[in-house]
């Protein structure tokens, strides 16, 4: 057996090193494969330099997570810098619970983690808003002695509140004996996100007693949560506020207001906005065209999709995998099947983002055969399918009224892929059973859900029962459902009509009243409207107007 060489050429040795470094930094992966076939040739010892670790890292920056993982197997006592990467690169492509095993096996190896190891397992437990693993990691911190350290704990934060557990990241946020801005930003964009804009306002203006003056990203945090909250005139309060304490609003702040209209469904005052953006000479990047897609989507206007995506295309974004995924969805949303494919055959490196959106849009538009072979295959590319993969297939097999294929693929969730049943798992599965006239099986189903019912999956449930004729088995689930704690009217609505229909009108009292007690209100709809000049309204009333508002950079 051929041993490594103790002492080869030193600067061979810190070349090849140096190599495998840029490659990490450049996402090379071809390089990086000469690089560790040269290493492989000249038999020097892999303990040198970290050898191990930097292949492990330059296999893993590069998206190549089986050579990194049979790298880190074959590595005698890997240190704590290869877990990191493995840990990293696994989260960063949805694979949050290997991402977690692999924290495990260091542990079960005696690998002491650093303070790097817990921010990116947290990450990971945040990708599966999984909060009994993160309080499991929360413990094993404390026992290590990291719980003081600052970066640490603002990832606690970020990971409770973003699980929706804002009480526990309090409580760590006021057991920290020093805090950053980050802390504090972390905090408010919790309150934020949840819409308790006046707990983040009295942290904001606490911040700044306390001697923390907001940086770019704390303005921004509220910025968006009062755009996200639909409320243009709060935004642009603060956003003024900011102007006058001697801040320049700079292209993070545009994006936050860009990003919260669009997700509070504001998309002709997101659009409008991002022209004010160009107007006052801010140049976009790919968070602002990512925060800006959906909103073409939610228009439909394929138009002003195609305008951003010649932008992004000159901008040298297109190939971008994040930029990439958004535009998949825009062009799904927007009806455009073939320049979604076009765009997602064109993604040098792909991650199951975007695998995700393409198996979606072929299931939204009904080539459900074209969205199956892609789940397919994405396993034979090596890459390993998540929660959103799943709703994305069933979602398919239940427009195409493939039963038994979506039965097979449910079933087979947490024996063969290891992944967790959740709510929107089983409204697919249900909303398949339903389309298919399968009312017994749904009914059945329903019954034995382990987990609580959502408003999507009792919408599927009664749009079933009144579609197929089966208004006996809604009224057998209807004393349940009206005991629950619903938002949305669907389910209400359709029971409401299920009584109607039948003549029954003591219960559809009963369920208006039960909706008014609940405080749940059926909204108008509204539609689109593409005018000449390219803007587009909607037919709702009250809509805060951009232009009378007079936002635009201050001269």
């Amino acid at each position: 057996m051929m041993k490594p060489l103790p002492f080869p050429n030193v600067l061979f040795s810190e070349h090849l090193g140096f190599l495998l470094q840029r490659c990490i930094k450049c996402k090379a992966l071809q390089p990086g494969k000469q690089a560790h076939a040269m290493l492989l040739a000249s038999r020097i010892d892999m303990k040198i330099l970290s050898m191990s670790s930097k292949l492990v890292g330059m296999y893993a920056s590069c998206g190549d997570l089986q050579s990194a993982k049979l790298v880190l197997e074959r590595t005698q006592n890997p240190n704590v810098f290869a877990f990191n990467w493995m840990v990293s690169a696994l989260a960063f492509h949805g694979h949050h619970e290997e991402a977690i095993g692999y924290f495990s096996l260091m542990q079960e190896l005696g690998i002491v983690a650093n303070k790097f190891t817990f921010s990116i397992v947290l990450k990971a437990c945040l990708g599966l808003t999984d909060f009994d693993k993160g309080r499991e990691v929360h413990g094993v911190i404390s026992r290590s002695g990291f719980g003081n350290v600052v970066s640490v704990a603002n990832s606690l934060i970020d990971m409770y509140c973003k699980c929706g557990h804002l009480g526990y990241g309090r409580k760590v946020f006021d057991g920290m004996i020093e805090r950053d801005v980050v802390s504090w930003t972390s905090m408010i964009c919790g309150y934020c996100n949840i819409g308790l804009l006046e707990k983040a306002l009295v942290l904001f203006e606490r911040m700044k007693v306390e001697g923390l003056e907001p940086n770019d990203f704390t303005w921004n945090a509220m910025i968006a949560g009062y755009a996200r909250d639909g409320d243009c005139n709060g935004a642009f309060v603060l956003f003024s506020r900011m102007v006058r304490e001697g801040l320049v609003p700079d292209l993070i702040t545009w994006n936050a207001m860009i990003s919260g209209f669009t997700q509070s469904l504001r998309a002709v005052e997101a659009w409008r906005l991002f022209q004010d953006m160009l107007v006052a000479g801010i140049k976009p990047n790919q968070v602002t065209v990512t925060g800006l897609l959906p909103a073409c989507g939610l228009m439909g206007s394929i138009h002003r999709g195609k305008e951003l995506h010649g932008l992004i295309y000159r901008m040298g974004l297109d190939m971008n995998v994040f930029v990439a995924t958004a535009l998949i969805d825009m062009y799904s949303k927007c009806g455009s099947v073939k320049n979604a494919w076009d765009v997602f055959d064109r993604i040098p490196i792909k991650n199951v983002a975007s695998w995700n959106a393409m198996i979606g849009c072929y299931g939204k538009h009904g080539l459900v055969d074209s969205s199956i072979q892609l789940f397919e295959r994405i396993q034979a590319e090596g890459m390993q399918p998540n929660y959103i993969t799943f709703i994305s297939v069933l979602s398919a097999c239940s427009h195409g009224g493939l039963v038994e294929k979506g039965l097979i693929i449910f079933r087979s969730m947490k024996e063969k892929y290891g992944v967790e049943i959740s709510q929107e798992h089983y409204s697919c599965v249900l909303d398949l059973l339903c389309r298919s006239g399968k009312m017994v099986e749904a009914y059945e189903l329903f019954k034995e859900m382990p987990i609580e019912v959502t408003d999507s999956i009792i919408g599927a449930f009664f749009n079933g029962c009144k579609v197929h004729g089966r208004r006996d088995l809604a009224k057998l689930m209807a004393e349940d459902i009206l005991r629950m704690e619903l938002k949305k009217p669907g389910g209400f609505v359709t029971l409401s009509n299920i009584y109607a229909a039948d003549g029954e009108w003591d219960g559809v009292e009963n369920i208006r009243k039960v909706m008014k007690g609940k405080g749940v209100h059926k909204k108008p709809g509204f539609s689109w409207v593409e005018k000449r000049d390219g803007f587009v309204e909607s037919e709702t009333r009250n809509e805060c107007k951009i232009a009378e508002t007079g936002i635009g950079m201050p001269s």
